[in-house]
């Protein structure tokens, strides 16, 4: 195996071309070949390639123009066609007998997206990972979309994303981008890397033929950007696809994906938190990781999708409820991996039965929410067994009504246990797993209508979701650099059966059990679902929305509270129910 681990160089012949070829890795495991972009060459992938090369056959190359490869004699030689004909030649040279899964990165992505979307590509590329370079043709239908649907939020995407890809109107100016790397951005590289990017220096990158890479390659960009753009083909692919988003990336944004389903209908969406060349560079094992993941599941035979598409989502309290229709939703929607947890595990069983019949993947734990060790332990786990998870939803938790006075010192207690307790215990188990990864994620902590709404007898119970509403937000401000968003949401009045479930100060056990059918009646009358909670939790994690009221009441509540604090004081004084 040690003589594998240094590159083997060797060239293959494409188009006119001579592309310098790299090898290393056992010949015999699955090839995996690395495509590099704009204005790297293949060292790019040096610590990516290291990582691999324990148990496949890694092949590297420059693209035409670049490093040691030879270079095009005009603009028309930088086509997307020729270079996915590279792509194949490549491939067929060091594999000729087994499909390869490819890798790419930046520009590497953009032509490899043409390559994968040509007809019969599944039967050459057994798999495809894309980092941080959109299909051309996609990209087109995308701009189309937006245009043709001016929303407010289609308008600030093209406007986002438009001022984000500044650099491409620059390499279209005669003469002004190539006299800017000869002149000094070449030089500056290296720092522009370090403070921009978080690369950390080191030897051998960048590239000591980056001046040069770097003038030529504006020529990828001049040939293809605007005929692709203004004239998007359909380019549907049969390939499997696994999709990895960085999450701080300053040159492609994540809704630039919105709508891949419909050209890639075997998608696998991951997520890094790094920047564009940092995935690179200081995150390569993580990449490989997830590479090796990737094509390990496509050898053996499962299409990538290991029993689901989607992410991996852990939801407390899950055994009925907005806790059971979050499952559901997220099975429905996403195919999720869903890791339910209940103090009733019959239910929680049940829950998962009803995310694998809705096309995802279930699994039921019996976990109390208040046991700071119980929950620690629960989410080593899920890590042990499913994996870190993508999103927490930290629902669990009980109702109680009573004035400050009413309410006993071992009612606070029960109250404070599992509506705040169980919250921090979630974040701070899940979270350190969720940051340590790496790979960003989204924590949903249930609160209430009632955290910003006062009522005299709702003492503990609002006190509890209040401090959630401000947990969430101080942890929001902590996590942002880690990738992980959090949002509290905020429900008013919703028929599940935590009305029935609630227990009220200074009354008897027929006493409460007749408050119980009350207010469960209440709650049944005003009708308003579990599932659309539900549905705006999902909404919250794909937007990122920081608080959500739901139901008119609590969303009229918020504003109210902003704009006349004083008449919900005034409201706090009533007797409900």
């Amino acid at each position: 195996m040690n003589a594998w681990t240094e590159p083997r160089r060797r060239f293959v012949h494409s188009a006119g071309i001579d592309l310098a070829v790299f090898e290393q890795g056992d010949p015999d495991g699955p090839t995996v070949l690395l495509v590099h972009g704009y204005p790297d060459t293949h060292v790019v992938w040096d610590d990516v390639a290291a990582d691999l090369a324990a148990d496949h056959h890694v092949v590297r190359y420059d693209v035409r123009g670049a490093g040691g490869s030879g270079i095009p004699d005009s603009r028309e030689g930088y086509r997307l066609a020729l270079l996915a004909a590279d792509l194949f030649a490549v491939a067929d040279a060091v594999s000729p007998d087994r499909p390869v899964h490819v890798v790419a990165h930046d520009w590497g992505s953009l032509q490899a997206w043409e390559a994968v979307t040509e007809p019969g590509a599944e039967r050459r590329l057994a798999s495809y990972t894309s980092i941080s370079g959109p299909c051309l043709d996609h990209m087109g239908y995308w701009i189309r979309h937006r245009m043709r649907r001016p929303t407010p939020r289609h308008l600030r995407q093209l406007l986002v994303q438009g001022a984000h890809s500044w650099y491409i109107t620059a390499f279209h100016l005669p003469f002004l981008a190539p006299a800017f790397w000869r002149l000094g951005l070449a030089r500056a590289w290296p720092r522009v890397l370090r403070d921009l990017e978080a690369v950390n220096p080191r030897a051998g990158h960048p590239q000591p033929t980056l001046r040069q890479d770097a003038v030529r390659g504006i020529e990828l960009y001049r040939a293809n950007m605007r005929p692709t753009l203004r004239s998007p083909r359909e380019r549907p692919t049969e390939v499997p696809v696994q999709l990895i988003t960085l999450l701080r990336d300053h040159y492609v944004n994540t809704f630039l994906s919105e709508g891949l389903e419909r050209w890639v209908p075997n998608l696998t969406r991951r997520q890094l938190n790094a920047t564009h060349w940092s995935a690179l560079l200081e995150h390569g094992p993580t990449v490989a990781g997830m590479v090796r993941e990737f094509t390990g599941r496509i050898e053996e035979g499962s299409s990538g999708t290991s029993g689901s598409t989607g992410p991996l989502v852990v939801i407390t309290g899950a055994g009925s409820g907005i806790g059971r229709a979050t499952a559901l939703a997220f099975a429905e929607q996403q195919q999720a991996t869903v890791v339910v947890c209940d103090l009733d595990l019959a239910a929680a069983e049940r829950t998962a039965e009803l995310v694998e019949l809705l096309g995802g993947a279930g699994h039921a734990y019996q976990v109390d929410v208040s046991d700071g060790p119980a929950v620690d332990a629960f989410a080593q786990t899920v890590a042990a067994t499913h994996g870190v998870p993508d999103v927490l939803v930290n629902n669990a938790g009980i109702g109680h009504s009573g004035t400050f006075l009413q309410t006993t010192e071992k009612e606070w207690q029960r109250v404070l246990d599992v509506n705040l307790w169980g919250v921090i215990h979630g974040c701070r188990a899940f979270g350190d797993l969720m940051a340590d990864r790496g790979q960003g994620g989204h924590i949903v902590n249930l609160a209430s209508a009632a955290a910003y709404l006062p009522s005299k007898v709702l003492a503990a119970y609002a006190t509890s979701k209040a401090a959630v509403l401000m947990l969430s937000d101080c942890l929001r401000a902590e996590l942002a650099d880690s990738g992980i968003g959090v949002s509290a949401i905020c429900p008013g009045i919703v028929n599940t059966n935590i009305a029935r479930t609630s227990t009220f100060s200074g009354l008897t056990a027929e006493q409460q059990a007749a408050k119980q059918a009350r207010i469960s009646k209440l709650y049944a009358r005003r009708g308003f679902p579990p599932e659309k909670v539900a549905a705006e939790i999902v909404k919250a994690v794909r937007t990122g929305k920081p608080v959500v009221p739901v139901t008119v009441e609590a969303r009229a509540a918020r504003l109210v509270g902003r704009l006349w604090p004083g008449l919900l004081r005034q409201l706090a004084k009533l007797d409900a129910g």
